[in-house]
């Protein structure tokens, strides 16, 4: 296809997934021919997005991040899978309140173990909106490995716990023969003032006391993994070196430390989330020979500009030459500030309707109206 419209926008949090998004961005475009490509970032909305392009969504029952069991998603292409931590373990499938000592990445490891077994030998791991600090350790028991106390016994699940973990023992785990491949933006160590505990826990309703236990028990996994997690070809104080190394490598304190396990147990590489996710997609087959690129976010703000969805799409476009646009609920940043990041205008809801309790209500309707503000001047 040439002289389309590429649509590509990430989820509008609390009002529209990403492919709502571009539902109705290509309803307000008319008779415009377009290629709907909703992204994701590697966080909440991942699945959904990569099952609109093209990957086939598979549906279990998984242990949930209270120990119930809730029915969660991925999303298969070939022997390419993508697994989503907000899923199985995310914020939104707590059950009732915040578990900040218990909640547990175990779900995330069946959604991977389920994947493994369909035949999967690369699987890609977003990371985001998850419930638990538990540094992965339940991700890694859901695929065979145990953490024990002094005793012998294993540890409850959650991240309160791992203060007394004393071994990890492997000998049952199996990560299979795939490659493993982590999406995310957050380049947070596991441990520190800008770790896993400190930067996330609170969001995830820790109190301080609590913050400065899940700290501890991170700091506890970090040094009992340096013996026990499975480094061979070298003695015990290279071992420490290269373990404790992993710990404050960027991205190891994502999605409560989950990112730790995924570098530690899984062997995997970090890769920035929307521009992995972006290749994964094709999106500079499709934006070849288009006339315009339309994509956006709920909250158009600071973040964005630190390599959220909208400015990663911005840059891939800018490679070929096609100008982009973004529409979203709200916008904080200035018009200077979006060009420098490759978005030439922006378009916010607010701007049709000042009301944001409207705007989260009726956000598909009026981002059809707001989008005959993009025909008139940029088509």
């Amino acid at each position: 296809m040439k002289d389309h419209v590429v649509i590509a926008p990430d989820k509008f949090k609390g009002s529209l997934t990403a492919p709502e998004v571009a539902r109705h961005v290509a309803a307000g475009l008319g008779d415009v021919p377009v290629v709907l490509l909703p992204v994701a970032d590697g966080g909440d909305g991942t699945v959904d997005a990569v099952a609109a392009c093209g990957f086939t969504r598979v549906e279990v029952e998984v242990t949930g991040p209270t120990g119930q069991p809730v029915r969660a998603s991925y999303a298969v292409r070939g022997e390419t899978a993508v697994v989503e931590m907000a899923e199985a373990s995310g914020l939104r499938r707590l059950p009732g309140g915040l578990e900040p000592l218990t909640a547990t990445s175990y779900g995330t490891g069946e959604l991977i173990a389920h994947a493994l077994r369909g035949g999967a030998t690369t699987i890609v791991l977003g990371l985001g909106g998850s419930a638990c600090t538990d540094g992965g350790t339940g991700l890694a028991r859901a695929l065979g490995a145990r953490f024990l106390d002094a005793s012998g016994a294993e540890l409850p699940l959650g991240g309160g716990a791992l203060v007394d973990l004393v071994t990890i023992d492997l000998s049952g785990f199996d990560a299979g023969i795939a490659e493993y491949v982590v999406a995310s933006d957050v380049d947070n160590p596991l441990l520190g003032p800008h770790g896993a505990a400190a930067v996330y826990a609170p969001q995830k309703g820790a109190d301080a006391g609590q913050v400065r236990l899940l700290e501890a028990g991170l700091a506890r996994l970090a040094a009992v993994a340096a013996h026990t997690h499975g480094l061979t070809g070298s003695v015990e104080h290279d071992g420490v070196v290269r373990a404790m190394g992993v710990a404050g490598q960027p991205g190891a304190g994502a999605a409560g430390g989950v990112g730790f396990a995924a570098l530690a147990f899984l062997n995997a590489a970090i890769r920035p989330g929307i521009a992995y996710l972006l290749g994964l997609l094709d999106f500079e087959t499709h934006v070849e020979g288009a006339r315009l690129v339309i994509t956006g976010e709920g909250s158009l703000d600071e973040q964005s500009l630190r390599g959220k969805a909208p400015v990663g799409v911005a840059n891939a476009a800018m490679r070929h030459g096609v100008p982009v646009v973004a529409v979203c609920g709200r916008r904080t940043v200035s018009a200077d500030d979006l060009r420098k990041a490759g978005i030439e205008a922006a378009y916010a809801l607010t701007d049709v309707e000042p009301d944001p309790e409207i705007c989260m209500a009726q956000a598909g309707p009026l981002l059809e109206r707001l989008v005959a503000s993009v025909v008139k001047e940029h088509l």
